[in-house]
């Protein structure tokens, strides 16, 4: 159990280095803000580029993974949505926002971060796993179960039509596709470009840790400890669970990437998770939520590491 918590103390630390310099006004949550910008629109998108390319497709394209991964984060979205529309009685909104809370994994700022701790480098290749099952399945579902239930006027072809429009002009989409080109072509980029792309991708664990704890402070807990309580449980343990149970049954994949599928689903919900609840009205659940998951999630993840206890139930690390 030490070992695994010299791998996760260091992630939290600096999560906690963030909350301290908001909170002390070191920094404004404005420049934190910027801080998590640049994750995503450069630092991200250099390290998936930098991962995919001079690689073979084979290497890449890993479709137990996608299976595991993916599937077990669909069957919580759908018994997530099923239990909090038809059981606890709310809203579809509601109901559709609840079950991404629990399956839609913060893979850029703490699942990758956490993985690339444990595994080194291959933690990279299952964040681009992660990513594609996300940003390319979950999020349009998401996006058009929300707006349909939202009653805008438009209809769910019209709304997943505009939702993979969106998605395809993200920096984190477009670094795929350059990444997939250039594994596929065998193309080598010039050496000042990689080098700074790999300058950009080395900044973004750390960075994006600085942000998560910066984005914490100022969220308050009211109310809602029922749905807030269903919607953390859901996520740090019924979906890592779920995630777990697919790999154990399906064909074996490489162990490293066994690891990565459970330890990317014990992380909390994604960082924008207030901001799809301000779009249908839920911002202050959503935001309680990702405070409470993001401060537990220590405990889970370090507990789901050592109950895994890598080395005896995959198998040996690399």
């Amino acid at each position: 159990m030490l070992d695994v918590l010299a791998i996760t103390s260091p992630i939290f630390l600096i999560i906690a280095l963030g909350y301290f310099a908001v909170r002390q006004n070191i920094i404004s949550q404005d420049v934190a803000r910027g801080m998590g910008a640049f994750v995503m629109n450069f630092a991200l998108p250099a390290l998936l580029i930098k991962t995919l390319s001079g690689r073979e497709p084979a290497e890449i394209i890993h479709g137990e993974f996608l299976i595991a991964y993916g599937g077990g984060s669909l069957i919580i979205l759908t018994l997530g949505i099923a239990y909090t529309r038809f059981i606890a009685r709310k809203s579809f909104a509601n109901a559709t926002l609840q079950g991404l809370g629990m399956s839609f994994s913060n893979s850029g700022f703490i699942g990758y971060p956490v993985a690339v701790q444990v595994l080194g480098p291959p933690a990279a290749i299952a964040l681009t796993l992660c990513v594609m099952i996300e940003t390319l399945v979950m999020m349009p579902l998401v996006l058009v179960l929300g707006d349909s239930a939202n009653n805008n006027g438009h209809g769910r072809l019209h709304v997943l039509g505009n939702a993979i429009k969106s998605l395809c002009k993200t920096p984190i989409i477009i670094a795929i596709f350059i990444g997939l080109c250039l594994a596929l072509t065998g193309i080598n980029l010039p050496g000042p470009a990689l080098k700074a792309i790999d300058m950009l991708a080395m900044a973004s664990g750390p960075v994006a840790l600085f942000v998560i704890g910066a984005g914490l402070v100022g969220l308050k807990l009211k109310g809602m400890r029922i749905d807030m309580a269903r919607i953390v449980f859901g996520k740090l343990v019924l979906h890592p669970v779920a995630v777990f149970t697919l790999v154990w049954i399906l064909p074996p994949m490489e162990p490293v990437l066994q690891i990565a599928a459970v330890s990317f689903a014990c992380s909390p919900m994604l960082s924008i998770y207030a901001i799809f609840g301000q779009r249908y009205g839920h911002e202050g659940l959503c935001a309680a939520s990702l405070m409470v998951a993001t401060l537990l999630s220590f405990i889970t993840i370090s507990t789901a590491l050592w109950l895994l206890d890598i080395t005896q139930v995959f198998g040996p690390m690399p």
